[in-house]
């Protein structure tokens, strides 16, 4: 990975804030913004670290947090995106991985990227307060 960004995306409301997304009147979901080079890592792996980290059967949910802002989503740029994600997410079904539960991740294209406000980047290693994610690299 080259880096990675706090967001908001799949909204109506341009430069939306935290406060805002919270209240559930925008349609956002709090989001991170991936950029990497597919020379060092590919998104079949990107796809099995985000899998990896959240439980993607629970509906607009991770773990304690519950809203809309929590849903679970890819929001792909380009066609093959799209269909790697999805491959990926019927191969997920098919394992049984999580025990006959459905996969309610969404697969959408990617809209509009707002960064989120400064005191939610690099959020862990700001507050050395982890997250409720798993880490998907150990």
């Amino acid at each position: 990975m080259i880096d990675a960004v706090s967001g908001y995306m799949q909204g109506h409301v341009d430069h939306p804030t935290y406060e805002q997304v919270c209240s559930g009147t925008t349609g956002h979901a709090e989001t991170v913004k991936v950029i990497y080079d597919p020379r060092r890592i590919t998104y079949r792996r990107l796809l099995e670290a985000f899998f990896a980290m959240h439980d993607p059967t629970q509906w607009n949910r991770q773990g304690p947090d519950i809203g809309e802002q929590y849903r679970s989503g890819i929001w792909f740029v380009n066609e093959a995106q799209r269909e790697e994600a999805l491959a990926y997410i019927a191969e997920l079904e098919r394992s049984g991985r999580y025990g006959g539960r459905k996969i309610v991740t969404l697969v959408e294209p990617a809209k509009t990227f707002w960064p989120a406000e400064e005191y939610h980047q690099d959020y862990i290693a700001k507050t050395g307060r982890p997250c409720h994610a798993a880490n998907p690299w150990r």
